[in-house]
């Protein structure tokens, strides 16, 4: 589902910072040789994710979901000098992808990539994060909300992406076997009813969910 006017986009693009030169090789390198190249984050929401981690100023982030890495790099931008990010993504065969862009960047010495299935690994990362970026399997939205909510600061704040997912959030009627819809809607819910955060849904392309701990 377009939710805003592609010429609107296109010009929202055109008056927003561009992009490095390694975040549009990544992209195009991500459009010629990997399945789902819609999945990453592109130019304006990328903008959008560096603009937050800027704001932050963080210290430690977490990713949960790498794909190609663009949304790493992005949120890169933002981190102290003693900063780090520590990434996850379950599918290995991205990793010599990550890896290329993320040794090109002014950042690699503060990218930390984990392998495997962030519901393990979460709980193993003896961390507190400032800010952190959801972006992986749909269903299991909320069990990732859980565990990160312990290990995130005071005014650290969460952001997951895809939560309008195309407006199948919005009917009720939805089959059992839709586990992704269905896990999306239970994990809106239950920010928006956590008396421990403050949440702002944003209709930024497939919907982004703002949390702040308070």
């Amino acid at each position: 589902m377009d939710f805003i006017n592609d010429d609107i986009m296109q010009y929202a693009e055109s008056h927003s910072q561009e992009e490095s030169e390694l975040l549009k090789e990544l992209q195009r390198e991500t459009h010629q040789k990997v399945l789902q190249p819609r999945m990453i984050s592109g130019h304006l929401q990328g903008r959008f994710l560096s603009m937050i981690s800027q704001l932050i100023r963080p210290e430690k982030i977490l990713e949960v979901g790498t794909y190609t890495g663009y949304a790493t790099l992005c949120l890169a931008e933002g981190l102290k000098k003693n900063g780090a990010i520590h990434t996850i993504e379950i599918n290995e065969e991205l990793f010599d992808f990550q890896k290329k862009y993320f040794n090109k960047s002014n950042h690699k010495n503060q990218i930390f990539s984990h392998q495997g299935d962030a519901k393990k690994i979460i709980p193993e990362l003896d961390l507190n994060f400032d800010l952190v970026f959801i972006d992986a399997d749909k269903s299991n939205y909320s069990h990732y909300f859980d565990l990160i909510l312990p290990k995130l600061n005071k005014g650290g704040v969460i952001i997951a992406d895809n939560v309008l997912w195309s407006g199948k959030v919005l009917h009720n009627d939805i089959p059992e076997k839709d586990s992704e819809t269905l896990g999306l809607k239970d994990f809106n819910d239950k920010v928006k009813a956590d008396k421990a955060i403050e949440t702002l849904l944003l209709p930024i392309r497939d919907g982004l969910m703002i949390c702040r701990k308070i």
